[in-house]
């Protein structure tokens, strides 16, 4: 479709030169104000006007007044010609309304790139308009046809009778209420709401428009005009129609007054069936068969035996009967259900709940599926007791041969007849052994004393019975021996990764600090590890492959151990190469953001260092970091890893952005170096990062020894405006009590407290009383590994100050944070003017 141009001009030449130049478009001419007039009038679909006001024989100016004073052709792009030398004339009309000017002499090359943009923007602004109509004409549809009630109104108040601020009703609205729009604006809507319902209703709407709350959904009922009363489900919530509309909301209802009736029949009926259940011992309970086992009924012995009233457990309003049954137990008692439900048969089981309390019990269960006329299972109906003393003597019983009595953990006998049980049965899985060996306990009982050495190994195996799960057993075969026994795991790095986590576990776990493991690992061959023996045999030898100077080692048996040390080998090749380079990009940072509870911020970013090799692919900072701490690279490594924060902490600073905390763990090996306070001077200067927008993370396990002097470093270190955190707290070597002495500002709560905030009762929960003691101790909180808006409601109800975690972000590479840090909405950057 060509454009449609109306050029306005008493010069020849000139109209015929832009008739050439716009070829493509229809071109229509006129010499005098009454041609203009004529061609408008015949032409209302005309695109722009070009209007020369040079000539000498028509009062262009005159004409662009005219056509801007006439509503019709307000909104007219019109370009006008002017002289080059007469620029208080582009002043004039564009002051009149012009949209731009083209001087003359008339150039062939702007005069078309100028109108082709105009014109361009003319089917913008037409396309716009046209897809607004459709919009419009879409929602009016839409909200007619609506098969809910629906009414828009803007009310500074509650709409009380006659004050007639609905904006619009739709007939579903009119339908349900039995009245029509005008009848609903006269009365208001507190007129035809049932007293009962009023006050919730009133007290939601007045919170709604002081902006406490969102949005509001309840159930109400409204009286029609023959005095019925019809029951619906209505929502409340804000919506923006314009600027001025400043409290313009919408209201959805949908009519439930059938529902509400089944609702009192039901009731009636569970009413007298609950006089007979509720006399019955345990809990009779009718339930969807679901994972879940969504409860339609229980009845009042539920909370004798779960310590949750019935109603909570009700079609999983707080929490569904399958949060109560201990984990091990779920898929085994789904699996169960499955098969009496497939064979039309009863089910009888014994298995443990969880109660309200943290209370475990054995309860037994009995039950049958309910089956439509089809044989299709509708529901499942039964009776659950508690048999928690019967079950305890049975445990007793069994405890006395199965167990260590000085551990509770089952003994080298329970290893050897699980294993040849497992042996015989279980033919495909995966299977692995891990022994835990504690070097030198019989000097240790020399030393310190027999009952001193007992408490160690009852010590060791509480770190220990943590890492236990259904696939991994924990067995103590010897004074100083504990074994996992491992199946179903994935490969050699799962492995590797557990012992790590073992290593992790009694590092932290183990207050003193001078004892000594091996880690012993054997994956089981069937053919040739055909008895308990040869396995024990086999993780033994691997367990002694550790050099006596290492504190804590692991080993695979096998052809595993040259492998792994050839990757040691490698990675540390790898690093060394890396360390030697000015700059190498095999190295790397990322940063994971740490919000502020106050302002809702990011107040800071803790630095994590990667490492990517192209032989190995990314190396996890678990793997490279003790290869570097082993082979004296550390330093070199730590110093590396500073630079890097330090230089990005300066830009982050110079960009203007609100001042940012970059947190960067610090090994002991860095803090006891000779070289380590004029390395932080050095690379301050370096990159001239700000030193308070530097936080230190140190591990409570870097004060078992040397104490002294690393306290004293760090108040160096505070005196030069850094900060220094405490990672990982509470699961080493520090106490609350020792912060007091120590020359820290912040603590950093350990994962392992957050994620217990998922599983326990929040009242039951320490980590808000870590919180409130670090504050008493003058130091801020830091949560770490915060990942579900559970978490997140408990620490800010318990007043820590900061959060990280993968709720809010993943560690993010540089450009990322900054894109982060740009699309806060609370976050404001500050350009700094020149002096």
């Amino acid at each position: 479709m060509s454009e449609k141009l109306l050029v306005v001009s008493d010069s020849p030449t000139d109209r015929v030169i832009i008739q050439k130049i716009l070829h493509d478009s229809e071109i229509i001419t006129a010499c005098d104000s009454s041609e203009v007039r004529r061609h408008l009038d015949e032409n209302p679909d005309i695109d722009l006007i070009i209007l020369d006001i040079t000539m000498p024989n028509m009062a262009g100016f005159q004409i662009l007044n005219d056509l801007k004073s006439d509503t019709r052709y307000t909104n007219t792009h019109i370009l006008i010609l002017t002289n080059y030398d007469e620029p208080e004339s582009e002043v004039k009309g564009l002051k009149l309304g012009a949209a731009d000017y083209i001087r003359k002499p008339l150039n062939t090359e702007s005069l078309k790139v100028r109108i082709g943009i105009h014109l361009k923007l003319i089917r913008i602004q037409q396309l716009y308009e046209q897809r607004m109509h459709e919009h419009s004409v879409t929602f009016d549809a839409l909200f007619q046809q609506a098969p809910i009630g629906i009414a828009i109104s803007h009310a500074g108040e509650s709409l009380t009778a006659g004050s007639n601020n609905w904006i619009s009703i739709n007939p579903i609205f009119e339908q349900i209420t039995g009245r029509t729009s005008e009848e609903i604006m006269e009365l208001g809507w507190e007129k035809i709401t049932h007293p009962d319902d009023l006050v919730a209703d009133r007290n939601n709407f007045e919170r709604l428009q002081s902006g406490q709350i969102r949005s509001y959904a309840m159930e109400k009922r409204y009286i029609r005009p023959d005095n019925t009363m019809v029951w619906v489900h209505m929502i409340v919530a804000p919506i923006n129609l314009s600027g001025k509309h400043k409290s313009s909301h919408i209201c959805l209802i949908q009519d439930i007054t059938e529902r509400k009736a089944i609702e009192r029949v039901v009731n009636e009926s569970e009413r007298s069936k609950a006089v007979l259940l509720d006399n019955l011992p345990g809990m009779m309970y009718r339930c969807f068969f679901d994972k879940d086992w969504t409860m339609q009924y229980v009845s009042n012995g539920c909370f004798e035996l779960t310590g949750y009233s019935p109603g909570r457990l009700l079609y999983n309003r707080d929490l569904s009967y399958n949060d109560l049954i201990l984990p091990k137990y779920q898929n085994w008692l789904w699996e169960r259900w499955e098969k009496a439900v497939y064979e039309h048969t009863k089910l009888t089981e014994e298995y443990e709940i969880i109660t309200a309390s943290g209370e475990t019990k054995w309860v037994w269960e009995q039950g049958q599926g309910i089956y439509d006329e089809n044989g299709q299972i509708v529901a499942l109906e039964g009776l659950i007791i508690d048999i928690t003393d019967r079950k305890n003597n049975e445990i007793r019983l069994k405890y006395l041969n199965e167990k260590n009595p000085e551990t509770g953990l089952l003994n080298l006998r329970s290893f050897e007849l699980i294993y040849a049980e497992n042996y015989h049965l279980d033919t495909e899985s995966k299977r692995a052994a891990i022994m835990v060996n504690l070097r030198r306990f019989s000097a240790i009982n020399s030393v310190y004393g027999y009952r001193f050495g007992v408490k160690l190994i009852q010590d060791i195996a509480k770190c220990l019975i943590s890492l236990v799960s259904e696939d991994r057993l924990l067995f103590h075969i010897a004074n100083d021996q504990f074994v996992f026994y491992m199946v179903n795991y994935r490969d050699k790095q799962n492995l590797n990764h557990f012992c790590e986590r073992i290593i992790r576990t009694l590092d932290t776990g183990i207050a003193q600090k001078t004892f000594c493991f091996n880690i012993g690992i054997l994956e089981i061959d069937k053919y040739t590890c055909d008895d308990a023996e040869n396995v024990l045999k086999r993780v033994m030898s691997a367990s002694k492959q550790i050099n006596d100077h290492e504190r804590f080692g692991y080993c695979i048996f096998s052809n595993a151990m040259e492998q792994k040390q050839q990757r040691e080998i490698t990675i540390l090749n790898a690093l060394t190469e890396t360390l030697s380079k000015e700059q190498d990009p095999s190295l790397f940072m990322v940063y994971q953001p740490i919000l502020d509870f106050k302002t809702n911020e990011i107040a800071g970013f803790e630095a994590l260092a990667r490492y990517k090799n192209d032989d190995l692919g990314e190396i996890s900072p678990i793997e490279f970091i003790p290869i570097a701490e082993s082979s004296q690279l550390m330093g070199l490594l730590g110093k590396r890893i500073m630079r890097i924060v330090f230089a990005f902490a300066a830009y982050i600073s110079r960009e203007g952005y609100h001042p940012i905390a970059f947190y960067i763990n610090i090994s002991a090996i860095q803090l006891l170096s000779e070289t380590f306070l004029s390395d932080v001077n050095e690379l301050i200067r370096e990159t001239g990062v700000v030193p308070r927008n530097l936080t230190f993370e140190i591990t409570e396990s870097v004060f078992a020894n040397n104490y002294q002097e690393i306290n004293e470093k760090l108040d160096k270190l505070k005196t030069m405006g850094i900060k220094i955190a405490i990672d990982d707290f509470g699961t080493g070597y520090s106490s609350l009590a020792r912060q007091r002495e120590l020359n820290v500002d912040c603590l950093k709560i350990d994962k392992y407290f957050i994620n217990k905030l998922i599983h326990v009762r929040t009242e039951n929960a320490i980590t808000g009383d870590i919180i409130s003691m670090a504050h008493k101790l003058g130091h801020w909180v830091v949560a770490e590994g915060v990942e579900c808006e559970k978490q997140r409601q408990y620490l800010m109800e318990n007043n820590c100050d900061m959060m990280q975690g993968y709720l809010y972000s993943k560690p993010l590479a540089e450009q990322a944070a900054i894109d982060l840090l740009n699309q806060s909405v609370n976050h404001c950057r500050i350009r700094y003017k020149a002096n």
